[in-house]
């Protein structure tokens, strides 16, 4: 039997990718029309003998969250529960807190795998690697290639060629050390809980020896806590993966996952792509149209563009590499371009909303989506991709261009590079 826990993280986490998760949990925005984790809850369900997904974060229940867990439960006939923390524990806190939950029924392993990661998971792969090598190894860490300059923002592994065993792990480092990178998914034996055990009991007694003006220390971080005093050991393996993977820390993230999401419709599920025919819009690419939303039929959607439930979008419009949320309205001949478009937004006639990609280097090899800073050193806003928060109403004839605009905001003019509060 296989379980798979989901760190889903809390209200804290997610900052960067406000507005959009001042309306919904992060885990839950859609991409390529369906929420972030719907396609790691996809990929699992996939697994034989998946019996449980537990999500682990410190979310408070709420109705979008419940209605999530229930409609993916029918969906994919399989168990899937929420444990709320009482605090934000750390990656591997959580694991140990809730540690009777996921050991029961006697699981032989279970996957780990963060939110704001996305990507084609080799799950299945991982599985059969991982029992190849015995029931020893303690965890298999999925692996990808980044450049040496972008490695510098991710775990560094580096590995036995020959065995794949971790060697040695850092977390962040300041200068290069490898450029195979953590994925942030990871199958574990449950003799993981063991070490859990001695670091929790090591932290105990830091709190109860420490100065009593210093912080209490109840986290455990997976990467830092576990996989660097494990690497070396024996007990720690990479698999590697050369697949579509990347993190979704930003807005303009969600857009490069999106692309790569509805790319990989095309060979597991084509029916969910739109298709060109009489008195529909004419279709570029790979493009998913929810099947409430009224899309006029002189409208030009894609390639890479997602259309939420109820969204409308009108003659002559046109849309490329975006993602329109939910009841938005896109009047007559406007155009959006890298552009996220929020719940219930209204853009008017004859406008342009416009962003900036921020797509990995074509011409490095492994690169990676950079995360950027909002504001250039020089406080200037960095270009990116156009992002409109919800119930936000633009005029007609106007031009957004490098923009990001907070909810229930009427625009009175066209802004370019700005942040609208």
């Amino acid at each position: 039997m296989i379980k798979t826990i989901i760190l889903i993280g809390g209200p804290m986490k997610g900052t960067r990718f406000r507005p959009l998760s001042l309306e919904l949990p992060k885990p839950l925005f859609p991409v390529a029309g369906y929420p972030i984790i719907y396609h790691h809850i996809e990929a699992c369900s996939k697994v034989p003998h998946m019996k449980e997904v537990i999500l682990i974060g410190f979310y408070q229940p709420n109705d979008a969250l419940n209605k999530f867990i229930s409609n993916v439960q029918q969906e994919f006939k399989i168990q899937v529960r929420y444990l709320q923390e009482y605090t934000a524990l750390g990656t591997a806190g959580g694991l140990y807190h809730f540690r009777d939950q996921i050991l029961a029924g006697n699981p032989d392993s279970f996957f780990v795998m963060n939110s704001d990661v996305c990507g084609d998971f080799p799950l299945k792969e991982m599985l059969s690697f991982t029992v190849q090598k015995g029931g020893g190894s303690h965890c298999t860490v999925l692996g990808t290639e980044a450049t040496r300059q972008q490695s510098l923002n991710y775990g560094c592994i580096v590995e036995n060629k020959q065995s794949h065993e971790i060697l040695h792990y850092v977390e962040k480092p300041e200068t290069y050390i490898s450029t195979t990178i953590n994925c942030g998914v990871y199958l574990f034996s449950p003799d993981i809980f063991s070490t859990l055990e001695k670091i929790f009991k090591k932290n105990q007694e830091d709190n109860y020896n420490c100065d009593p003006n210093t912080q209490m220390k109840e986290t455990i971080r997976l990467e830092q806590d576990i996989f660097v005093p494990m690497a070396g050991s024996g007990k720690l393996y990479v698999y590697q993966t050369d697949r579509f993977w990347s993190q979704i820390k930003t807005s303009g993230a969600a857009i490069y996952a999106n692309r790569h999401y509805l790319a990989l419709y095309q060979n597991w599920h084509k029916e969910r792509l739109a298709k060109n025919g009489e008195l529909k819009p004419q279709i570029i690419g790979d493009v998913y149209i929810h099947p409430t939303a009224d899309v006029h039929p002189t409208a030009v959607l894609g390639p890479n563009v997602s259309v939420g439930k109820h969204a409308t979008i009108g003659e002559g419009a046109r849309v490329r590499e975006s993602i329109v949320l939910e009841g938005a309205v896109l009047q007559d001949h406007c155009c959006v371009l890298y552009s996220v478009i929020g719940w219930n937004v209204t853009i008017g006639q004859w406008t342009r909303v416009e962003g900036t990609p921020n797509d990995p280097n074509p011409n490095k090899p492994f690169a990676k989506v950079d995360v950027k800073d909002t504001f250039s050193p020089e406080g200037k806003l960095n270009p990116s991709i156009t992002v409109i928060g919800s119930n936000v109403q633009v005029p007609s004839e106007v031009i957004l261009l490098n923009a990001m605009v907070l909810p229930d905001k009427s625009l009175g003019g066209s802004c370019k590079n700005q942040i609208i509060l």
